[in-house]
């Protein structure tokens, strides 16, 4: 018997209320009880939170802001993607995190412990080798390294990935959502136990590393870098990239990251914008004094996303779901070579559901530039 394991709808909408009832039309399917959804933060939030609430009455329902949405057929903006999950395949439970400034290692451990109890309480399988960990998190909050290093320490080896919510590139409010109501600074730590196979994965694209920037002067707590190489931050990179400094924007951050190397890996710690008043720059993930930022070279964008899925898919068979957290800079690259309609045909070949992030996490660290997420294989019909 082929029965509906998830099921991803699309509305392109801009009236909340219609939204919601087409999203309802599209996953009112037997069993569906877990629905995860992001949103364009272009919606009226509140609105849109009250009609998701009374709409999908019943069903455990959470979600967060975008900088773009990710769908089987493509990109998505100012749209809202949902993702049904049946309790025949999966046992979903999640928790709100009201701050995350005060998220502890006592606070982590109620909250894995918590979720593990829930998940155990619906009876599907074991919760070891069966679960994986999902995180929605503020992406304007500079405490999402501490959070996602405390949540890891209290993870038990449960793989683990996630995304920070957006705001279509405004920069001003990021949300997630949990229980009717659309929250700031806040987190929602989500597990799946599921008896499908998946594997949680991440892949960037860098090619190789070229020059050196030392950070001189920085503020780790706003994640703003004052100098670089003892010079003005902005103008040191504008000078990098022999480019002016009236030239810089997300388009080119986007093609000329920065990045740390830890551990013999580069990580890159993308540029969120540029202080005019300072010539700080402004940074999405951590940074901090003495820390080096090297320039690196970006290679083939779709390269390592291909070749990372089909390896999973031939240890796993068919994708049933492959769950994205993808960068919002990866989706300006694409836009600018003009390259969306390889994005349809990779999302509709692996069945790609997600949104565009302003970090991903996977395993209590947080990354700029990736393609994140897990690949649950569809399993073998009854």
């Amino acid at each position: 018997m082929n029965e509906i394991k998830t099921i991803t709808a699309v509305s392109k909408a801009t009236d909340p209320f219609i939204a919601s009832q087409e999203l309802y039309q599209q996953l009112h399917k037997e069993n569906i009880s877990f629905v995860l959804f992001y949103c364009s933060s272009t919606y009226a939030l509140d609105t849109l939170a009250q009609t998701m609430e009374s709409t999908f009455k019943g069903i455990d329902i959470v979600g967060c802001t975008t900088a773009g949405e990710v769908t089987n057929h493509g990109y998505e903006q100012h749209s809202i993607v949902a993702i049904g999950f049946s309790s025949q395949y999966f046992a979903i439970c999640a928790t709100l995190i009201e701050s995350m400034e005060k998220f502890d290692t006592v606070n982590a451990q109620s909250t894995i412990n918590g979720l593990i109890e829930q998940c155990q309480s619906k009876e599907l399988t074991v919760i070891k080798n069966n679960s994986f960990l999902l995180t929605l998190l503020d992406g304007l909050s500079s405490s999402e390294e501490q959070f996602l290093v405390t949540l890891n320490s209290a993870a038990r080896a449960i793989p683990h990935f996630g995304g920070s919510a957006g705001d279509d590139i405004s920069l001003t409010k990021t949300h997630v959502y949990y229980c009717g109501k659309f929250h700031q600074n806040a987190a929602i730590v989500i597990m799946v136990n599921t008896i499908l196979p998946f594997e949680v994965f991440t892949c960037h694209h860098i090619k190789r590393p070229t020059e050196k920037l030392v950070v001189t002067d920085a503020n780790p707590a706003t994640r703003t870098v004052y100098e670089l190489n003892a010079e003005p931050a902005a103008l040191e990179y504008a000078k990098l990239l022999n480019m002016e400094l009236k030239d810089l924007s997300p388009e080119v951050f986007s093609l000329n990251p920065l990045a740390v190397k830890v551990g013999g890996d580069y990580y890159i710690r993308s540029i969120q914008k540029v202080n005019e008043a300072d010539l700080s720059l402004t940074f999405y993930c951590a940074v901090d004094v003495g820390i080096v930022l090297t320039a690196v070279e970006m290679g083939d964008i779709f390269s390592p996303v291909i070749e990372k899925l089909g390896e999973i898919s031939q240890r796993y068979g068919e994708p049933e779901l492959v769950l994205t957290c993808d960068c919002f800079l990866r989706r300006l690259e694409i836009e600018q070579k003009g390259l969306e309609s390889k994005v349809r045909q990779l999302n509709t070949k692996y069945n790609i559901a997600g949104f565009n992030t302003y970090g991903e996490h996977t395993n209590g660290i947080h990354l700029n530039q990736t393609f994140t997420g897990v690949y649950i294989a569809g399993g073998i019909d009854e």
